[in-house]
């Protein structure tokens, strides 16, 4: 009887360590689930890592261009190329950055406003194109940095005043355009750059 009882306590340990070997081996292969838990974990610190080289990539162009565009509004040989004007009534109209556009060239200056793509305007390309010679142009800084650029543009076919404000860091800018003949203030907003580094097209001139 007492023979039984070992061989029947051997079975029952040989059993129990059998169990707890495969116990121990499937905790030691993870489970499908976890390896695609680990993979994704990998896959977002990756698409983290791109994310931020991408933004400092991005940061070091903004910087870049806007250290040209300061030196080239220093120089007062620069152009704003617009991409957005919006008009006193309040309407905006996205435009082609090569036909509308503020140019400063030493004293003398083009403004150029031409929203439409499917009418030659006055100026051959959907716009007006007026010029003049720049007068008591100022530039200040504030206390964050934000650069505003004010002059007077006085021609035959203009008459205004006009101020630029410079995003800090970068070569966005926005501008105001206020007609001393009329009250049909234009707003236009794009990126300033150097004036050779230009693509505009300068339609005809009032």
């Amino acid at each position: 009887m007492k023979k039984v009882i070992l061989t029947l306590t051997v079975i029952v340990a040989g059993l129990s360590v059998t169990a707890l070997d495969i116990n121990a081996q499937s905790q030691s292969r993870p489970s499908k689930l976890q390896q695609d838990k680990e993979k994704w974990h990998q896959e977002m610190e990756e698409f983290k890592a791109r994310s931020a080289e991408r933004r400092e990539i991005n940061e070091l162009t903004d910087s870049i261009a806007g250290v040209q565009a300061a030196a080239a509004v220093q120089n007062r040989d620069f152009v704003l190329e617009a991409n957005q004007v919006t008009f006193k009534s309040g309407n905006t109209v996205y435009v082609n950055s090569t036909t509308n556009f503020i140019s400063v060239k030493g004293d003398r200056a083009v403004v150029q406003v031409s929203p439409s793509n499917f009418s030659a305007g006055p100026n051959g390309v959907g716009g007006v194109t007026v010029d003049g010679m720049i007068s008591g142009m100022q530039k200040m800084v504030d206390k964050k940095g934000r650069t505003t650029i004010s002059f007077n543009v006085t021609g035959i076919g203009i008459n205004a005043q006009i101020e630029i404000y410079m995003v800090p860091g970068t070569n966005n800018a926005s501008a105001t355009i206020y007609p001393n003949f009329n009250s049909n203030t234009v707003w236009m907003q794009g990126d300033i750059v150097p004036y050779d580094n230009s693509s505009v097209f300068e339609g005809t001139s009032l």
